[in-house]
């Protein structure tokens, strides 16, 4: 079967195999999470890591709300890609001296974080249209919305000062 589990024999077993993934990668942020608030130095950054935390907690607690609504229990199943992410982010972070420096290696982590989780309740919110789950899909929204605003924040935190502070050591 390749990368997919041998009990993925439907749509519905795809859709709910694909939430185990993310509720997964959740939980696994919420551990990464207070690492990167510890590590970023700018006060801006630091505040928005420490929000996003909050906000992740609350989407766990959603992806559990969607798990019980669909008739299942909420399961985890390791999902590769997000522990390559963080595994990546943690690297990049360690080998970065300047605090500049660090705080836009963080920014590009955080982004490669929430651009993975983007695709995945896309996804996931189009599986629940089409298997009639309407009231999944809404629910799963909720936390794109979360997850899209929160890539605008960064980028916007990036291009007004951060990216400027970290090339200024540079030159």
């Amino acid at each position: 079967m390749g990368l997919f589990s041998k009990d993925i024999k439907t749509f519905d077993d795809l859709f709910v195999h694909t939430l185990q993934d993310i509720y997964y990668a959740e939980n696994q942020i919420t551990k990464a999470l207070p690492k990167m608030i510890e590590k970023a130095t700018d006060p801006q950054l630091k505040q928005g890591f420490e929000t996003h935390l909050r906000e992740t907690e609350g989407q766990i607690k959603r992806l559990e709300q969607v798990f019980q609504m669909h008739g299942q229990e909420p399961k985890q199943v390791n999902c590769p890609a997000i522990d390559g992410i963080i595994k990546e982010a943690n690297e990049i972070a360690g080998d970065v001296e300047d605090k500049n420096v660090l705080d836009a290696a963080l920014i590009a982590a955080a982004q490669a974080v929430e651009h993975y989780e983007i695709t995945r309740y896309g996804t996931l919110i189009a599986w629940a249209n089409q298997l009639g789950r309407s009231d999944c899909a809404a629910v799963l929204a909720e936390t794109l919305a979360e997850e899209k605003a929160t890539d605008e924040k960064l980028t916007t935190m990036a291009e007004t000062k951060v990216n400027s502070n970290a090339e200024l050591e540079t030159a």
